[in-house]
Order: C-alpha cells, then sequence, then structure tokens
C-alpha cells in the first residue's frame, strides 16, 4: 500500500466522523496566516486555530511575495482582518543558495530555472522584516490592518515576535 492510499484510508475515518459541514466561507477569525510548509509545523495547533477559523496559507519558507494573490483574496472577499506570518528555525531555505538549487535542477532533471527565485535566506529575523515589508509594499494587500511576524521554534513549540522596522 502506498502512502497515497494510507492517506485515504484516513480520510475515510475522518469522513465518517465529519461534522462541520456547514462552516461559513469566511474565516471566523478574520485571519490569515502565512507558514512555511515544513512539517514539523502546524500553524492551526501552535495558535490553537480549529477548522473555519483563519486561512493558512503555506509555502517553502512561508515567503510572502508567494502568498499576496491568496492574501488579496483573503482580504477582499473573505474579509480577513489581520496577518500572522511564520517562519521557524531550523529552516530548509537556510540551507541553499538560489545557484544551487539551480544547478541541482539542471543536473538531476535538465531544467533550465534560472528565472525562477527560490528566495533562501540566511537570517530568520531578516527574512521576517523582509516578508512584512514585501507585504507593506504590495498595491494587493491592505495597509490598516495588524501584520506581524514570528519565529516558531521547532524544538520548544513557542513563538517568538520579530519586531519589524517601519520603513
Amino acid at each position: 500500500m502506498s502512502v497515497i492510499d494510507e492517506l485515504l484510508r484516513a480520510n475515510e475515518a475522518y469522513a465518517a466522523q465529519f461534522t462541520k459541514g456547514s462552516l461559513p466561507l469566511p474565516p471566523g477569525r478574520k485571519v490569515a496566516v502565512v507558514a512555511c510548509m515544513d512539517a514539523r509545523l502546524d500553524p492551526a495547533r501552535a495558535l490553537g486555530l480549529e477548522e473555519g477559523d483563519a486561512h493558512v496559507i503555506r509555502n517553502a519558507g512561508g515567503r510572502v511575495v508567494e502568498a499576496l494573490r491568496s492574501l488579496a483574496i483573503s482580504q477582499a472577499l473573505l474579509g480577513t482582518d489581520a496577518v500572522i506570518i511564520v517562519h521557524h528555525t531550523d529552516c530548509g531555505m537556510l540551507t541553499f543558495t538560489d545557484e544551487g538549487i539551480r544547478r541541482q535542477l539542471r543536473q538531476t532533471l535538465a531544467a533550465d530555472a534560472d528565472h525562477v527565485a527560490f528566495l533562501p535566506f540566511s537570517d530568520m529575523d531578516a527574512s521576517i522584516r523582509d516578508d512584512i515589508a514585501v507585504y507593506r509594499s504590495s498595491p494587493l494587500v491592505r495597509k490598516d490592518i495588524p501584520v506581524r511576524g514570528f519565529i516558531y521554534d521547532v524544538r520548544t513549540g513557542r513563538l517568538r515576535e520579530v519586531e519589524a522596522s517601519r520603513a
């Protein structure tokens, strides 16, 4: 049995007990969370969220530039009025460079990825400040709502806020 088959079996058990089919479309707590896709980070659990509470937007590194489209939709059409950005310790984005991954993709897949920005970083706090700055400079998202950034510690489960610079 493949891992996908195992997941489908788990879904059958989940669906058999499912009782939240009448939740409204807009998130109940009116918050959007942008977080890394790392399997050690479960944003809902870490933030005490339930189904229907928040939009959780995940990508490699939890980078805001890749979440702007979703944030715009979340705010303009579904009423979110707060954004939390969550990066984490021991992130894989700290382990490579754009050129290194481009070279690997050329060698393993014969893929030309020279036009892709993979957005690695070398400083966790700076990555949060950069993402808040990207958010603030985008014409697609609201500027009148709270936007705060945090580093999640994968060893303790605690969040540490990163103060954003006002540029």
